[in-house]
């Protein structure tokens, strides 16, 4: 079954599902703006189309990820996104 998820007045919409071959995930699209997320479950984020400026838990830095790269965010944590285009995205919830 599919979920839809809306976020940050309507900027960030995704739909999770699970599949049997990767459990857990859903795929979104983030408008231009910045977020602060937080996860129970750790999470593997690949990015589609655009670019995620993404401030991890324990990295001191920025990073960039371009479509087609991933980054893992610890479980329990709060990580923070910047978008300056219109980006479109995978997220897996791993299990702990």
């Amino acid at each position: 079954m599919l979920k839809v998820n809306e976020y940050f007045a309507g900027k960030v919409k995704s739909i999770g599902y699970e599949s049997g071959t990767i459990g857990n995930a859903s795929v979104g699209v983030m408008e231009v703006g910045e977020y602060t997320f937080t996860t129970n479950l750790p999470e593997e984020m690949t990015v589609i189309t655009g670019a995620l400026k993404a401030l991890i838990p324990g990295s001191p830095d920025w990073q960039t990820f371009l479509p087609g790269e991933t980054f893992y965010v610890p479980g329990h944590s709060e990580f923070n996104l910047q978008v300056a285009d219109t980006t479109s995205y995978l997220c897996k919830y791993l299990s702990k």
